[in-house]
């Protein structure tokens, strides 16, 4: 038994290393149409790594030629299957204006976006990426309003949006813990201006105006009123919009606390 295991493995070892020199031979072969064939055959068995070996030499010999548009499709698809989302980004890119007629133009598009749909990080790291996939997600539904990825496109859009959201809000709510009241309601405003729909409305109206509150305590008294009316104002926009909030009990004995202050804060301290 011992002895048949061991015949197999290397009779597998054996046909690996046979068929790793057939690649290796072909490769620094000068037979382009052999390539062609072999790249087109490895890449529809799957075998994305050495597709890509053959197609990247013999994608400028066939530039300009009937086989051109249906290699370099295949090139980019090759990358996607590769997990390489970046270059397989990078070369529907490329597809789509090397043929922009192509009937294979419109897919190249959404793909060229979806690619970076996928390298988009989670909401704590940088959304360079992100902001990319949205911008070529909207070039695409701009282009093709009608085709059958465009509502598939917007939903991404959508998700891809909640994830700006999401690190934005983390971003006010890190300055908000760290007791940087000023820095935290600039983040705040900022997050209700660029996502006037988010679902974090009724938190970030409250704590807008709780960090109006805690801002103007710690103010200078020349600021100090300007600050708390501020803050008064804060708790007229939260109110109006959530006037059955849990919140609502901590914000009125803010209110109150506020109307008490600006009384003895005189007009001339503004």
């Amino acid at each position: 038994m011992f002895k048949k295991t061991v015949f197999v493995v290397m009779l597998m070892a054996s046909v690996f290393f046979i068929s790793c020199s057939k690649h290796q031979r072909l490769i620094k072969s000068t037979d382009n149409e052999l390539k062609y064939q072999k790249a087109i055959e490895y890449y529809e068995k799957g075998d994305y790594y050495r597709a890509i070996q053959l197609m990247e030499q013999i994608i400028p010999v066939y530039r300009g030629t009937a086989k051109a548009e249906k290699l370099y499709f295949n090139y980019a698809y090759a990358y996607y299957g590769e997990h390489d989302y970046v270059m397989a980004s990078y070369y529907f890119q490329r597809f789509t204006t090397t043929f922009p007629f192509s009937s294979q133009a419109e897919e190249a598009a959404y793909m060229s976006a979806y690619c970076k749909y996928l390298e988009s990080p989670r909401y704590s790291l940088d959304q360079a990426t992100t902001n990319e996939a949205i911008d070529e997600f909207q070039t695409f539904i701009n282009k093709y309003p009608y085709g059958e990825k465009a509502k598939e496109a917007t939903e991404k859009i959508d998700e891809l949006r909640q994830r700006l959201m999401d690190k934005a809000y983390s971003i006010a709510n890190l300055y908000y813990h760290m007791e940087d009241y000023r820095a935290a309601i600039v983040s705040y405003e900022n997050v209700l201006k660029e996502f006037p729909d988010t679902k974090y409305q009724e938190d970030i109206l409250y704590r807008i105006m709780k960090s109006y509150f805690k801002y103007a305590s710690n103010s200078v008294n020349t600021k100090k009123r300007e600050r708390y009316e501020s803050a008064l104002k804060a708790y007229y926009d939260f109110s109006s919009l959530y006037p059955e909030s849990d919140y609502m009990t901590e914000v009125i004995k803010m209110r109150d606390k506020v109307v008490e202050i600006l009384k003895t804060v005189p007009e001339s301290e503004i």
